[in-house]
């Protein structure tokens, strides 16, 4: 499946999607990883794109607009594209990665980020990669935490 993509008339691109966000398929950790590489060289090159409306088949629209989320929007248009399901997934994955990174206290300990780049634990980039978005495009807690709990009992045992 495609993902259509216009200019509107402000200069903002709008993505619509046949699927609802809790539909993008997984991608792979080492995926996400780059792609967060890929993104902080570009934001660090100053490589800053246009606002994007990211649209669901199920109505919901996800604006954005921020400079940092347009930024690494942008990389991962030039990199991977986002003109497939596989794309928007991985660009979507890496934005609610950052999200949930700022948000969720109780990871902490599952990475690191310096000036030197970002450190995660495999654990956490395994479950970034295949756990649900909710309709907002973000990560819920509960979902997860389950499967960062059972990856690292599992990697312990």
């Amino acid at each position: 499946m495609t993902v259509t993509t216009t200019a509107l008339p402000s200069g903002a691109l709008r993505h619509e999607i046949g699927v609802a966000a809790s539909a993008l398929p997984p991608v792979r950790p080492s995926a996400l990883e780059s792609a967060w590489e890929a993104a902080r060289a570009s934001a660090e090159a100053g490589l800053w794109g246009p606002a994007r409306l990211i649209a669901f088949q199920d109505g919901v629209e996800i604006a954005l607009t921020d400079t940092d989320a347009a930024c690494w929007a942008e990389a991962m248009a030039r990199r991977d594209g986002l003109d497939s399901l596989a794309g928007l997934a991985l660009c979507l994955r890496l934005l609610a990665l950052v999200e949930v990174l700022g948000r969720a206290k109780w990871l902490r300990g599952l990475f690191a980020i310096t000036a030197e780049g970002a450190e995660f634990h495999p654990a956490l980039l395994a479950a970034a990669a295949r756990a649900p978005l909710d309709a907002t495009g973000r990560f819920e807690d509960g979902p997860l935490r389950a499967m960062l709990g059972r990856s690292i009992s599992h990697a312990s045992a």
